[in-house]
């Protein structure tokens, strides 16, 4: 038999447990944080990220009055979304051959700009998952009948963009060529469109879209060369965050939104 003093010791500590295992209870099942474990995917992640683009690229990213947008503008925002996290400020911008260096030394984090996966940039940097599939092609004078594969490139001049796969692939695939690069795309086009170069070459969607908007002496001739895959590129180490960008991809896949987003900026997907 407990005593009156040993009863009420005991009730009195029978109480205090109950009153911790509340307190408890309500912090493990907190609605906020299991909020917020749902929206990252559990996955490790920064509020932010510094986020950086090209400005010439259309109609991935261009700048339109003063505003950079384009499909990937709108595909990264789609993402940071859906993957939990915010873009540090706004989007950076800097030119195409400046954005692989700024990613190894820690200058951004994210880039999105048409990059495409090759072996030799996934050593320096981490891609996501694919989200558009390009190629290489000519573009020539409306009036040029001399030029109609890459066998014709050979002994001309070719303008292309600086640190551009499109360079490394006139490089390693033409002996007797001239290459003259360019920092900005409307370079380019302007050196076929004034007689310094004999043709353009680059990437397929973007040749299509400056004829089909700006360029009315321009075609594109031959075939569609070098099959390539664009990757969001991330800085290295940052493999939770190359996750949650994949995971974020994948749904918008799913939901449409990534349909949505093409057909805006292409036309509709197929």
């Amino acid at each position: 038999m407990f005593s009156k003093k040993k009863t009420w010791v005991f009730m009195l500590a029978l109480i205090l447990l109950l009153v911790l295992a509340a307190c408890g209870g309500g912090d493990d099942t907190s609605g906020d944080d299991g909020e917020a474990d749902a929206d990252n995917g559990d996955y490790d992640l920064n509020d932010s990220y510094t986020v950086v683009s090209d400005n010439s690229f259309v109609p991935f990213e261009f700048m339109k009055d003063g505003e950079l947008v384009g499909f990937d503008i709108e595909l990264i925002t789609a993402v940071a979304e859906e993957a939990g996290f915010e873009i540090d400020g706004e989007i950076q911008t800097t030119n195409f051959d400046g954005i692989i260096p700024g990613l190894q030394t820690g200058q951004f984090e994210i880039a999105v700009a048409g990059i495409s996966i090759t072996e030799e940039r996934k050593g320096t940097v981490d891609f996501s998952d694919p989200y558009y599939e390009s190629g290489i092609t000519i573009a020539v004078p409306e009036d040029n009948k001399d030029i109609n594969s890459l066998e014709d490139l050979e002994g001309k001049t070719i303008a292309t963009r600086l640190g551009s796969t499109s360079s490394q692939f006139l490089e390693e695939n033409l002996e007797d060529k001239t290459i003259d690069t360019y920092e900005q795309l409307d370079q380019v086009y302007m050196s076929v469109e004034n007689g310094s170069a004999d043709a353009a070459v680059y990437d397929l969607p973007n040749v299509e879209y400056y004829i089909a908007t700006t360029g009315d002496g321009l075609k594109a001739v031959g075939d569609t060369y070098q099959a390539e895959d664009y990757g969001i590129a991330i800085s290295k180490g940052n493999d939770e965050l190359v996750a949650a960008i994949n995971d974020a991809l994948a749904t918008l896949h799913e939901n449409g939104t990534y349909d949505e987003i093409y057909d805006k900026w292409f036309g509709a997907s197929e």
